[in-house]
Parts: C-alpha cells; structure tokens; sequence
C-alpha cells in the first residue's frame, strides 16, 4: 500500500496535465531545468571563491612568518 503502482503515477500525471495544460509542462519542465543549471553554477563558483580564500590566507600566514623570522 505504501508503494506508487503505475496506475498512481498516471493518475497524478492526469491531474497535472489537467492543472496546467499540455502546452505548459514542457514551459515548467525548461524553467526548473534552467534553475537547477543556475543553481549547480552558483555552487561551483561559491566552492572555487572558498579555494580562493583559502589560497590567500594561506599566503598571507607564510608571509607573516617570513617576516617574523626576519
């Protein structure tokens, strides 16, 4: 009972063609595809500025020792 046949599924697919029309799933397929893409780029370009960070204090802990050493 707790399992979707593939009876369910194609009544809920029914149920949202019916909400929304033939013509505008594929609409909100594109638009949820294009935020998703949107989404994945901002991630990578969080995690890269996070490397670039880490890459500066890391090279501003080894100047600090080169000059306290100095």
């Amino acid at each position: 009972m707790g399992s979707m046949s593939i009876s369910h599924w194609l009544i809920v697919l029914a149920i949202i063609v019916l909400l929304f029309g033939a013509k505008k799933i594929p609409e909100l397929a594109k638009g949820m595809g294009k935020g998703i893409k949107s989404f994945k780029k901002e991630m990578e370009d969080d995690t890269s500025l996070e490397k670039i960070e880490k890459t500066e204090d890391t090279t501003q802990i080894k100047k600090d020792e080169t000059q306290k050493s100095a």
